[in-house]
């Protein structure tokens, strides 16, 4: 499925502002774990007047859905003709818990309203389900505000593996070190602090046996002060060699080793372990097999105001043998960090691919 349209306005011949609500909603999914296999996901429940009776979110893998948890608070006689405003599609699915569509088909609701549908293609379909009850179902509303607080859980389901960030820092000329090796510090303190950043942020952290054997990283996330973030991502470690990390036996948490060339196969398996997003940092060579693959999907590109020169390059062979088969990126943004620059991008449609190279 394809993400809902967003609509911001009021949505409702019956008086509620469903767009109000819906803020409301994706206020309350705050509330559940960041980082989970599960969403996040948020529900405010309104009577026949548009008057909210009940509120709940999702609490993570194993605990009741932002629906069952509202239902919890209601009689079945306020439940009855009520409507349901939830930040994603309810679930057609059973796993730990069965389906929400069914829990909202039998106890009466008149109507459900939800920001995006569920992409995935055995969880999705409540929406359906609903209608085919004689459910009136809204879709679509501040799905852009949903967005915000799901993308990286909706991009791996989307895709059926874990979403990848490809991070690199090089000098102005591409180069990842010097011709003796020489890599610290590229960049500055403060896209040093974003990187730090950027690790919190994703469930893992990726590096191949070459980086271990020559870094001996940690692969913490850790504030300017040198404490760590409170949420650590799992390091994980892509190469055939047999490789410990001495640093990455103190790391918080417990660091998964995958020797295989299968990339694919390997981040299907990770999303089945609850890890959505996936920073990779290094080095060189495991970042080009992922984007020759065609598995990279997100980029943050940090560029130092130095040249190096030499064959120490950010990126190797990506597959690429000719300018027609150059893979383009959409620049998100770029912003500036100390002297150093910082390029957020993603790949490009295939649409706006063929379009450039037409023109």
């Amino acid at each position: 499925m394809t993400p809902e349209t967003s609509v911001n306005g009021p949505e409702s011949a019956h008086g509620a502002d469903y767009a109000s609500i819906m803020r409301r909603a994706v206020e309350l999914s705050l509330n559940g774990p960041a980082h989970n296999a599960n969403p996040r996901v948020g529900c405010v429940v309104l009577d026949a007047h548009g008057a909210v009776i009940a509120e709940g979110w999702h609490r993570g893998a194993g605990t009741p859905h932002a629906e069952v948890d509202a239902l919890s608070r209601l009689s079945p006689a306020q439940v009855r003709g009520a409507t349901f405003v939830v930040t994603l599609e309810p679930c057609n699915h059973t796993g730990r818990t069965g389906p929400c569509a069914d829990a909202l088909i039998a106890v009466g609701v008149s109507r459900v309203v939800f920001g995006l549908s569920d992409p995935g293609d055995v969880e999705g379909g409540g929406g359906d389900k609903l209608r085919e009850a004689g459910i009136e179902v809204i879709a679509g509303v501040c799905a852009d505000d949903v967005m915000r607080v799901v993308r990286d859980w909706y991009d791996s389901a989307a895709l059926g593996r874990t979403v990848v960030t490809i991070k690199w820092a090089s000098s102005f000329d591409g180069r990842a070190a010097a011709n003796d090796g020489t890599s610290q510090w590229i960049s500055g303190v403060a896209a040093r602090e974003r990187v730090h950043q950027q690790r919190s942020e994703h469930d893992a952290i990726a590096v191949g046996t070459s980086t271990v054997l020559a870094d001996n990283p940690s692969l913490t996330a850790r504030l300017p002060d040198g404490s760590l973030y409170a949420h650590q991502p799992v390091p994980i470690v892509f190469g055939e060699r047999e490789v410990v990390g001495e640093q990455l036996g103190q790391h918080p948490r417990e660091a998964l080793y995958l020797r295989t060339r299968d990339l694919r196969s390997a981040l299907v398996e990770l999303r089945e372990r609850g890890i959505h997003s996936l920073y990779v940092e290094g080095g060189p060579t495991l970042a080009s097999a992922f984007i020759a693959a065609g598995l990279a999907d997100r980029f943050f590109i940090f560029l130092a105001p130095v040249l190096l020169g030499g064959n120490r390059l950010a990126v190797t062979d990506i597959g690429v043998s000719t300018l027609s088969d150059g893979i383009d990126l959409l620049v998100d943004s770029t912003e500036a960090l100390g002297d150093d620059i910082l390029i957020s991008a993603r790949r490009a449609r295939a649409s706006t691919t063929s379009d450039r190279k037409a023109a």
